[in-house]
C-alpha cells in the first residue's frame, strides 16, 4: 500500500525589510542564502523529497522515456576529426561512460590514437566534472586544460605533457581563458576575482614555472579573456562589457613584449578583431547596430586608419566574422535566420551560402588551418541532425563530413515551420516550430513553448533527439524568439532588454495567445518552459498572465532580480546592469520592480510548476528559486503541484554525465505529459500520404 504524501515543506520566515527610492519591500526567506547552513540543507533535501513524493505515479514512465532517448544516441561514437599542425583530433564516447575521451593521431602516416584527455577517469571521485579550456601548443607537446569539479565554474588550470604523459606542476584556480604564445613555451591565462570576474591577464613561463601579472581591468563592467588569432601571428586581449569592448594585440613571437591597444573603449562601441597579412580585420558596430567590417593596418590600427570593406545593413546582422589567408567568412542573421557570406579577398567577390529548410540553425566548427580552401561549419534544424560540412570556398561545393546518427530516428515523418504572432505594439514575433507529420491540424494539440530573450542570445532550432519523445506522443514544440534575443538583429536585443525589458514577456505572451487562436493548442493543452533569464520569463509571463498555461517547466530561474542586482558582490551583477539595469538608479528599479517575478507575487490560482536548481550554480544561485518556491506555497489558491528540485552535485546545466542530463529531461518530459494528460507510450508514426 502506497504511503499517504504529507504536505509541502513549509520554509519558516524571517522577514527582513529592504528600503530603496521610498519603495520597501519584504524579504521573508533571506536566510535561505546561507547556503552552509544546516537547515538550508535540511529544507532544499525535504523539497527534494516531497518533489519526487508526488512524481512517484510517473517513475515507469520516466524510465521508457530515459531508454527511449539513450536509444536514439549512438552511444559509442567519433566526432568528425579536425587538423591542427601535425595531427588530427576529435572525441569519441564509449557506451556506458558518461563523459568524452579527447584524442588525437598523426594526420599522415600510422593510424594510431593518443589519448590527451579522459575525462571518465578524470572524473573518478567527482558528481561534477566540466572542461573549460583546452589548447594545445604550436608544437603539440604541450596541452593547456582547466576542470571544474563542482558546477560553479571554477576551473583550475593545468598542463600536461603530451610525450610523456606527466602533469606538469601548475594547479593555477579560478582560471578562465588561456593562449599559448609562439615560442611553445609562455602560455597566457585571464584568472577570475571574488565575483568570479575575469580581470587580471598573466604571462606564465611553463619551463621556469614563473608567472607574472601583467595586466588587471578595474572596471567592474569589462571582463578580460585572452585569444590568439588563427593567422598565428598574434594574441589579442579583449576587455568587454555587454556594450563596449577594447582590444589589445602582441606579437605572438614576442611573448614578453607589452601588449598595444587597436581602438580605445568607448560607450557602446562593439568591435572583434582578426589578423592577415599586414592588416587587421574589424567587425564593428561604430556604423550601425548591426555590425560591419572594416580593416586597418597592423602599423597603425588606430579607428582613423579603418577602411570599410562590408558596410552596415540595417536589415541583416554581422553576427561573427571568420579570416582565413584568402577569404572572409561572415556569419550573418536576416528575417530572424543565419546565412554564410563569403568574400574572396584577392578578387573582392562575394557569395551567399543558401540553405532551404524554413527554420534551421549554422555555427562554425574547429577551423584552425589558416591557409585552408575549406570551411567547417555544423548545420542542423529541427527534424535535421547535426551534420558537419566541409565548404569549398572557390568552388562552392559542400561535402557531409558526419551526421549524428540517431537510431530509429527517420526526419521525414516530422515538419517544421517559421510561424509570426503580433505583439501589443504591433511588432512581428518568429516562432519556431515542429511537430509530427501526421498532426491532425484541424483540432488543438497538446504544445510546449519555449522562451528566452535575452543577452541578444539567439535561441537554437538545431536538433534534439530528445525531443522526439515529445513529438511521437502528438506533443507539438514551439519556440517563440522574443524581443531580448538576438534574431532580428542588435535591435532586437535593445528592445528587449534595460528599461523595455517587459516586451520580452509581452511579446511570449502573444506568441502564447496567437498559437491558441490558430487552434494549434488550447490554455489547457499548453505547457512552457525557460531557463535562466528563461526562467526569469516564465516568473514574469505567469505572474501576468496564470490562466494562460497549463504548467511550467522553470530551470534554474532568475526570478529574485531585484534582490540579485542589489548585491554587487554576487557573480554577474555589475556587469548585468547594462542587461536589466542599476537598481541605484530611480528610473531602472521602478522597472526592475515591475516585473520581478519574486517581488510580485500576489494571491492567485497558478499554473502546475516544475522548478529546477542547481546547488552549485554560480549564475543563477540556488536561493533565487528557493526563495520563490517558499514564497508561491504560501500565495497559491489552487491544487496544481508545486514541484521544487535542487540537484546537490550540479550546475548550471544540471548534472554533467550525458546519462544523468538525460534522467533530469525524462523527468521533465514526464511531467509535462502528466499535465498535459498525454499517452504515456509512443503512437507509430504514420506519414502522410506521398511520403517515403
Amino acid at each position: 500500500m502506497t504511503e499517504p504524501i504529507s504536505g509541502p515543506p513549509v520554509a519558516r520566515r524571517e522577514p527582513v525589510s529592504l528600503t530603496l527610492h521610498g519603495d520597501t519591500r519584504v524579504d521573508e526567506y533571506r536566510w535561505l542564502q546561507e547556503k552552509t547552513a544546516p537547515e538550508v540543507t535540511a529544507y532544499l533535501e525535504a523539497e527534494n523529497a516531497y518533489a519526487r513524493a508526488l512524481l512517484a505515479d510517473t517513475e515507469a514512465l520516466q524510465e521508457c522515456l530515459y531508454r527511449e532517448m539513450v536509444g536514439r544516441i549512438q552511444e559509442t561514437d567519433v566526432s568528425a576529426p579536425y587538423p591542427r599542425g601535425e595531427f588530427l583530433y576529435y572525441s569519441r564516447t564509449e557506451e556506458g561512460k558518461q563523459y568524452a575521451v579527447h584524442c588525437r593521431k598523426p594526420a599522415v602516416g600510422e593510424d594510431s590514437e593518443e589519448i590527451l584527455l579522459d575525462l571518465n577517469a578524470l572524473s573518478v571521485g567527482h558528481p561534477f566534472l566540466g572542461l573549460g579550456a583546452y589548447e594545445v601548443s604550436d608544437d603539440g607537446r604541450l596541452l593547456a586544460y582547466s576542470l571544474d569539479f563542482t558546477g560553479f565554474r571554477q576551473y583550475t588550470l593545468f598542463v600536461k605533457h603530451l610525450g610523456t604523459g606527466e602533469v606538469g606542476p601548475e594547479a593555477i584556480p579560478c582560471a578562465n581563458s588561456v593562449a599559448w604564445a609562439a615560442d611553445n613555451r609562455t602560455l597566457f591565462y585571464v584568472n577570475e576575482d571574488g565575483a568570479k570576474r575575469p580581470y587580471r591577464l598573466h604571462r606564465h613561463d611553463t619551463e621556469m614555472h614563473e608567472c607574472r601579472l601583467i595586466r588587471e581591468e578595474t572596471d567592474e563592467r569589462f571582463r578580460l579573456a585572452v585569444q590568439r588569432t588563427r593567422s598565428g601571428e598574434y594574441l589579442l586581449c579583449s576587455a568587454s562589457s555587454l556594450t563596449a569592448d577594447e582590444v589589445s594585440y602582441l606579437p605572438a613571437a614576442a611573448a614578453t613584449d607589452d601588449f598595444r591597444t587597436i581602438a580605445p573603449r568607448e560607450p557602446d562601441h562593439e568591435y572583434d578583431v582578426a589578423h592577415r597579412g599586414d592588416r587587421f580585420y574589424i567587425r564593428t558596430n561604430s556604423g550601425g547596430r548591426n555590425f560591419r567590417v572594416v580593416t586597418a593596418p597592423v602599423a597603425s590600427p588606430e579607428r582613423g586608419s579603418w577602411k570599410e570593406l562590408v558596410p552596415h545593413d540595417a536589415a541583416v546582422m554581422r553576427e561573427r566574422l571568420e579570416l582565413f589567408a584568402g577569404h572572409l567568412v561572415l556569419h550573418e542573421r536576416e528575417n530572424g535566420l543565419p546565412h554564410l557570406r563569403v568574400l574572396d579577398l584577392e578578387t573582392e567577390a562575394a557569395h551567399r551560402v543558401s540553405f532551404t529548410e524554413p527554420v534551421y540553425e549554422v555555427n562554425p566548427e574547429e577551423n584552425h588551418i589558416f591557409g585552408t580552401g575549406a570551411y567547417r561549419f555544423a548545420y542542423s534544424s529541427l527534424t535535421t541532425p547535426r551534420s558537419v560540412y566541409d565548404y569549398d570556398l572557390r568552388s562552392r561545393e559542400r561535402r557531409i563530413v558526419k551526421q549524428d546518427p540517431v537510431p530509429g530516428y527517420d526526419a521525414a515523418g516530422y515538419c517544421t515551420e517559421r510561424r509570426w504572432a503580433t505583439a501589443p505594439d504591433g511588432v512581428r514575433i518568429p516562432i519556431s516550430l515542429v511537430y509530427r507529420a501526421d498532426r491532425r491540424t484541424s483540432e488543438p494539440q497538446p504544445l510546449y513553448l519555449i522562451g528566452y530573450g535575452s543577452y541578444g542570445y539567439s535561441y537554437p532550432v538545431g536538433f534534439q533527439s530528445t525531443r522526439v519523445s515529445l513529438l511521437d506522443r502528438g506533443v507539438s514544440i514551439a519556440i517563440a524568439h522574443i524581443r531580448g534575443g538576438g534574431e532580428l538583429g542588435k535591435p532586437w536585443h535593445d528592445d528587449g532588454r534595460m528599461l523595455r525589458k517587459p516586451n520580452t514577456f509581452t511579446d511570449f505572451i502573444a506568441a502564447a495567445e496567437y498559437l491558441i487562436a490558430q487552434g494549434f493548442t488550447t490554455s489547457e493543452q499548453l505547457v512552457i518552459q525557460g531557463g535562466s533569464a528563461g526562467g526569469l520569463l516564465m516568473g514574469a509571463v505567469v505572474n501576468l498572465r496564470p490562466e494562460l498555461f497549463r504548467a511550467v517547466v522553470s530551470l534554474v530561474p532568475f526570478v529574485d532580480v531585484l534582490n540579485t542586482m542589489s548585491d554587487p558582490s554576487l557573480p554577474l551583477t555589475v556587469g548585468e546592469y547594462e542587461e536589466w539595469g542599476n537598481p541605484q538608479l530611480p528610473e531602472q528599479y521602478a522597472c526592475m520592480r515591475s516585473y520581478c517575478p519574486y517581488t510580485n507575487l500576489r494571491r492567485s490560482v497558478f499554473p502546475a510548476l516544475l522548478v529546477r536548481t542547481s546547488f552549485h550554480d554560480s549564475q543563477v544561485m540556488y536561493w533565487e528559486p528557493a526563495k520563490y518556491v517558499a514564497r508561491l506555497r504560501t500565495l497559491k489558491e489552487d491544487g496544481s503541484p508545486l514541484l521544487f528540485l535542487t540537484n546537490m552535485a550540479g550546475g548550471h546545466g544540471g548534472s554533467s554525465g550525458r546519462y544523468d542530463r538525460l534522467r533530469e529531461i525524462a523527468l521533465d518530459y514526464a511531467f509535462v505529459l502528466r499535465e498535459q494528460a498525454v499517452a504515456e507510450q509512443p503512437a507509430p508514426n504514420r506519414r502522410p500520404n506521398g511520403t517515403r
